[in-house]
């Protein structure tokens, strides 16, 4: 390691324990999808310690239970194990998955804190990590999920303020970065952690990040040219939020696909050489993620259904251990034409096959002779439009519709 760079990995969003699809390995014992998380997981701590890097962050998020299986913790906990035994400095920082919503209540990696495990430093509250703390010449900013209730007791607030922390959140938080960022030292490599949503993030399938109700960063805080290199978690889509321009600000992405709005993603870890004012980024793509297809067809014509449903799928050869979703949107009068067990056998080589149908109802609403839509008031045009479309629940919908418009 020369004078003051420092070989970091940085992976987040693990989520192992995403046991939502297939079945079970015989030999472990363990949902095969669990294997697949684990398999990433791997790969990522058998790099970390066969290029002996000097630090690795995990930005969050090891499960998608707050309350995981103790044999998914037992799983979590031997892959951190090898780190903490290869030397490797390592920081766990608290996701909003891993936090338990009871105040009070232990988070999923409260054991690396409890036992000490050497080496392993488990992140839970924003905190400042001098030199001296890390064993390394750098610094690390950790922002964990933040609650607004775990700010106000990191922060030692009273219930009193919260109104006001509520409105300054952000405001406060941008303080609390600014004055670490003032106090740190200036020869040294500058680390910011944060499991949050950044401003202009994307989240895949093109949605951005918005400032909403979750708490959002924004981007000018985190483009600071003081900070040599952002670790983020939260978002599974792997992306570079300051692209051609120094620090840069990493959303490594999940380790595995986690559900179909992931389908078309790579997955990705990061390996970054970390230096004042320089730093170099590679991202190492994790060969062995499992395929999501995912394939949507309207039927035109109630002839040939079966050919054309096969046809809306690639050949059996490619779907071979993929996770398939078919979506079908049909007239409901066509609902037996559609042969599942045929559609079910020549999709069978596929780890899973999904297939949701969309029966689409014609429903015209007539109004009474004499009357056109324009003589209607707006509340008389809705209870036409219940008694059509959703005769069963009409009387509570229109109730609820009268409310409101009163209301406005």
């Amino acid at each position: 390691m020369g004078n003051c760079s420092l070989k970091l990995l940085h992976f987040a969003d693990a989520h192992i324990d995403m046991a939502n699809y297939g079945r079970h390995d015989p030999q472990t014992g363990l949902p095969l999808r669990v294997l697949d998380f684990l398999k990433s997981l791997d790969t990522i701590v058998g790099t970390a310690i066969a290029e002996k890097v000097d630090l690795v962050i995990f930005a969050g998020d090891a499960y998608k239970d707050r309350s995981p299986a103790p044999t998914f913790q037992r799983e979590w906990g031997r892959r951190i194990l090898r780190l903490s035994k290869a030397g490797i400095r390592t920081l766990l920082l608290v996701g909003n998955h891993d936090l338990s919503p009871a105040v009070g209540r232990a988070h999923a990696i409260q054991e690396f804190d409890t036992l000490e495990v050497p080496h392993v430093t488990v992140l839970a509250r924003p905190a400042f990590l001098s030199p001296d703390e890390l064993g390394l010449p750098a610094q690390v900013i950790a922002l964990p999920w933040i609650t607004r209730s775990g700010l106000l007791a990191s922060q030692e607030l009273s219930a009193a303020d919260l109104e006001e922390v509520n409105a300054g959140l952000e405001e406060r938080i941008t303080d609390l970065l600014q004055n670490w960022i003032e106090q740190a030292d200036p020869s040294l490599p500058l680390i910011l952690t944060a499991h949050a949503s950044i401003e202009g993030a994307r989240y895949g399938a093109e949605r951005t990040v918005m400032l909403g109700a979750d708490l959002v960063l924004p981007a000018s805080l985190v483009r600071d040219p003081r900070l040599d290199y952002v670790a983020l978690g939260h978002i599974h889509k792997s992306q570079n939020l300051n692209e051609g321009a120094h620090p840069p600000v990493i959303y490594p992405g999940s380790i595995e696909r986690v559900d179909f709005g992931e389908a078309a993603d790579d997955k990705f870890f990061v390996i970054a050489e970390v230096e004042k004012g320089n730093t170099t980024v590679d991202w190492r793509k994790l060969a062995a993620v499992r395929p999501f297809i995912d394939r949507f067809i309207e039927l035109e014509s109630p002839e040939e259904v079966a050919a054309a449903l096969r046809s809306a799928l690639p050949a059996p050869k490619k779907m071979t251990d993929a996770i398939v979703r078919l979506t079908v949107q049909y007239p409901r009068e066509w609902e037996s034409l559609i042969d599942e067990p045929a559609l079910r056998r020549y999709a069978e080589g596929a780890f899973e096959f999904h297939l949701i149908k969309r029966p689409q109802v014609e429903s015209r609403i007539r109004l009474p002779a004499g009357q056109t839509a324009s003589s209607l008031t707006p509340l008389e045009l809705l209870d036409q439009y219940w008694k059509a479309s959703h005769a069963a629940e009409a009387e509570t919908l229109q109730k609820m519709a009268k409310a409101i418009i009163e209301e406005e």
